[in-house]
Parts: structure tokens; C-alpha cells; sequence
């Protein structure tokens, strides 16, 4: 870490410039899995439903008037909803689903806003904004660094004098929610980028039913219509509430079924005389490695049917076109992690735009996750534990 400027015990400042030195030859998202998803559930204490389902793409045909976004809309939900520890249902819904996993195989546990983030800072060019400041948590364990998000606001209101374009509306059209009460989508999947080892949490507009269903429904007729529809049931007859641990504030329903990441999608709206470019949108889906796309456009609120957009080629050409910013990005990271290893605990990440620099801080401050989760790092579950989805969370 010769090559960075330490400013005094316990602070560490990492340049653009620092950067070309640790970068890789070639960095490319590989190895990519989908491990565990879930809904936040409005309820009276945080709930989620685990696996949870995202809401179901169904554009009605012709065009459509769309009212304006109004009322509370989320920011950080996660946060917003169960503030204590935003990171918990990240780890519950992974252990539920994967009770084997082993988490001391990864090197970083983030949203994919903090990569964002990360990215903007490496490249700003890469932001349709000026790049603005901003902070992420991190506790070290073991050898996994856990980037938790910090935001000023986790949510907003927006009155009914404001206009905020049609976005979250135009969702609520044009998808409809498969798990009941559901007020948002949340997926957890891993994958590889030079040579360091991803845990990325995201959120999911929607999923379109592929072919196959498609065939499926086409088919149905007389009495097994019923049968299937029972077998597709999302919701079982009876729905268990796990308490992960007597310290969590956190329910967990067993509810929805899994969709593939091939069928989920992202929704983008805008005015029809702005057309939106991918490479707008282009890291938020090559971050999360969603594979489809919605482009609407509208006069005035009414949208004409939009398509669904398969983009997967063409963030693999983004990808190598912006190896320079990604390479950075990867070397960002690995300085990151070689002063957080080194001083374990906890710190602060904090881009701070007078300096154009991003300082790394050693900090005191209360644990990210609740104390029992932390002992997964201490003894890995062997592969041949019962996978019992209906217990309550090994370790």
C-alpha cells in the first residue's frame, strides 16, 4: 500500500491516479449464480417472504394513460424498513435457501449501489450526474468485507404538486405482484470479477414467463387446469414464520417460488423526445447482470406498448468497450480490501469531492449484523446438512 497516501493512523486516501498500478489486464464478470431472493412484506414489523417472487412483466395492449408518481416512494428499502440491520435479510433469505453456503468464500458483500458508487468515482463520465459525495460502511470478518450503504434519506414523499415523472407508477400498470402485500423484490447472486469473489444484492422490477410457460398456458384445458394451477400455487396452504434469532427484529414468511435471472428485467421511463441510450443504464444492469430491459416512453403520461429488450450481448460489448474503468474498478476494490484487512473492525469508505479523492477510515461503531450470523464465518456447514428449508438458520 506504499503507492497510497497514508494521511495519519487509521486514514487512508486513494487517488485516480493510484489506481492504474493495481489494475488487472482484464477483468470480466464470470461464474454467475443466482443464490436467494425475497420480498419486503408491508406489514406492522419487517417482514419478507422468502424466496419471495419479483412482480410479473404484462403490458396491456395499446396506449395508456399513467397517472404521476405520488405518495411514499423508497430509496433504500432495505434500510427504510428494517433500519437496525439492513443487511439481515440478505444473509437470512442466503442461509434459507443455501444452509450449506459458505460465506467465507467471498471477498465482498454488497448492494449493488456501492459498486455503482465505486464505478462513478473511477470513471464520472459513467454518471449522467455530477459526481456527489458519498459514504459506505464496511465491517471486516475474517477475510469478507460487508459494504453496507449509507444514505441521507431511505425515503421520500412525493405530494401530489410535484411532478417526479412516472416511474413507479407506470410499474404498478404495466406488472403485476406475485406475492401478496409485496412492496419490493430483492436478489442475491455471486459471481466473479477479477479475481476477487462477489455477493451482490439488487432490486428487481420484474420478470417476464418464458416460452416455456407460455406453451404451457396455451395448452391448459378441462380439469387438469386446476390441478397445475394448484402446483404453480405461489402461496402455500399454510405459510410458516421463522424468528431467525431471540435478538432479530426480523419475520420471515416462506412464500413465492423462484423465477430464473434469464427471465428478470429492468424499467426505464422517460418523455418519448428523450430516447435513453443503454450505456445510461448499462452498469446498473451489467452490476446485477439483469439480462432484459424496458424502454417506455410517453407523451404526457400515455405510453404506448414497449417491448422487452434481451441486452445481454450487448453488456458483454459494454464490458469490454469500458475494460479501462472496470479494470480501476477492480483495483479500487483490492486497495479497499488491503487496508480494511489490515485494520479488521470496522471503517468508513467516503468519496470526498474537495479532494476528488476517496478516504478509507478506521471507525468504532456498532456491529452491521446481528451477532449470531457472524459465527457463519467461524465454522463452514458441511455440504451434507439436511437441507431442511423449513428450519430456522444453521449457525
Amino acid at each position: 500500500m506504499s503507492d497510497l497516501k497514508t494521511t495519519s493512523e487509521g486514514v487512508e486516501e486513494i487517488s485516480r491516479l493510484d489506481l492504474a498500478s493495481f489494475a488487472p489486464a482484464e477483468a470480466i464478470i464470470t461464474d454467475v449464480k443466482h443464490l436467494a431472493s425475497y420480498n419486503w412484506i408491508e406489514a406492522s414489523t419487517p417482514t419478507i417472504a422468502v424466496p419471495g417472487c419479483p412482480a410479473q412483466w404484462s403490458a396491456p395492449p395499446g396506449p395508456r394513460q399513467v397517472n404521476k408518481d405520488s405518495g411514499l416512494v423508497y430509496i433504500a428499502q432495505n434500510a427504510a424498513r428494517h433500519p437496525d440491520s439492513p443487511l439481515e435479510p440478505l444473509f437470512r433469505s442466503l442461509y434459507l435457501e443455501n444452509p450449506s453456503f459458505d460465506i467465507k468464500s467471498i471477498d465482498v458483500v454488497t448492494d449493488r449501489n456501492n459498486i455503482r458508487k465505486l464505478l462513478s468515482f473511477v470513471k464520472p463520465t459513467l454518471n449522467k450526474n455530477d459526481l456527489e459525495s458519498f459514504t459506505i460502511q464496511v465491517d471486516m470478518t475474517a477475510e469478507t468485507a460487508i459494504f453496507s450503504r449509507k444514505d441521507t434519506a431511505t425515503s421520500e414523499f412525493i405530494g401530489s404538486d410535484e411532478f417526479r415523472g412516472f416511474g413507479h407508477e407506470f410499474e404498478k400498470a404495466y406488472t403485476i405482484n406475485q406475492v401478496k402485500e409485496s412492496t419490493g423484490h430483492h436478489r442475491i447472486i455471486s459471481y466473479r470479477l477479477g479475481g476477487l469473489s462477489f455477493l451482490v444484492r439488487h432490486e428487481t422490477d420484474g420478470y417476464v414467463r418464458d416460452s416455456k410457460s407460455s406453451v404451457m398456458d396455451a395448452e391448459l384445458t378441462g380439469d387438469n387446469l386446476a390441478d397445475i394451477l394448484n402446483s404453480l400455487s405461489l402461496t402455500p396452504e399454510t405459510t410458516s414464520i421463522d424468528e431467525p434469532s431471540s435478538k432479530s427484529k426480523l419475520t420471515i414468511k416462506r412464500e413465492g417460488r423462484t423465477v430464473s435471472r434469464e427471465s428478470t428485467l429492468e424499467i426505464k421511463t422517460r418523455v418519448f423526445h428523450k430516447s435513453l441510450k443503454l450505456t445510461e443504464v448499462a452498469a446498473q444492469l451489467w452490476i446485477s447482470q439483469t439480462p432484459k430491459l424496458v424502454r417506455a416512453y410517453h407523451r404526457r403520461g400515455i405510453f404506448p406498448t414497449p417491448k422487452v429488450e434481451d441486452v445481454t450481448a450487448a453488456l458483454k460489448v459494454w464490458e469490454k468497450v469500458h475494460q479501462d474503468a472496470i479494470t480501476k474498478l477492480v483495483a479500487l476494490i483490492k486497495c479497499i480490501l488491503r487496508v480494511t484487512r489490515k485494520w479488521g473492525g470496522s471503517s468508513t469508505i467516503r468519496y470526498d469531492p474537495l479532494k476528488d479523492k476517496v478516504v478509507v477510515k478506521k471507525v468504532e461503531r456498532k456491529k452491521i449484523l446481528p451477532e449470531d450470523l457472524y459465527s457463519r464465518w467461524e465454522s463452514h456447514i458441511p455440504a451434507d446438512v439436511t437441507q431442511n428449508t423449513s428450519a430456522t438458520y444453521p449457525g
